[in-house]
């Protein structure tokens, strides 16, 4: 039987395989629909239409290449509905290389986790 923790780890290297892949529709599953996005630069971003739309807008750019988030540690409530996912993502472009920490709420939501909320810090750039 898959865990909680193997279940948000599968479905973060999806988003991942997607971000790469540039297909923003595919990554709208992922998200409640009130999901709340703070990217790395502090903008916030509400609603998952808003938080797919935005990708699809990066994915526009010719010069960006993907993000990849690195799970950490998975720590569930004491119901096993709710997850914290900290973590370490990294975001290229071909002139540039920005990193950080995150931290994402999963909500268990009809049988599948689904992205809350996600807050991402810039740490690095080179």
């Amino acid at each position: 039987m898959t865990t909680a923790e193997d279940a948000i780890r599968a479905r973060r290297r999806l988003t991942n395989k997607f971000i790469a892949a540039h297909a923003a529709p595919r990554l709208a599953p992922f998200f409640a629909a009130e999901a709340n996005l703070i990217g790395g630069e502090g903008g916030l971003i509400v609603g998952a239409p808003a938080i797919v739309a935005a990708f699809a807008a990066q994915f526009v750019d010719p010069s960006f290449i993907a993000y990849e988030r690195t799970a950490g540690e998975i720590t569930l409530d004491m119901d096993g509905a709710r997850a914290a996912e900290r973590g370490t993502w990294v975001g290229r472009w071909k002139d540039l290389t920005l990193g950080g920490d995150y931290l994402a709420v999963w909500r268990r939501q009809t049988g599948q986790w689904v992205i809350e909320q996600e807050l991402y810090v810039t740490l690095t750039r080179s």
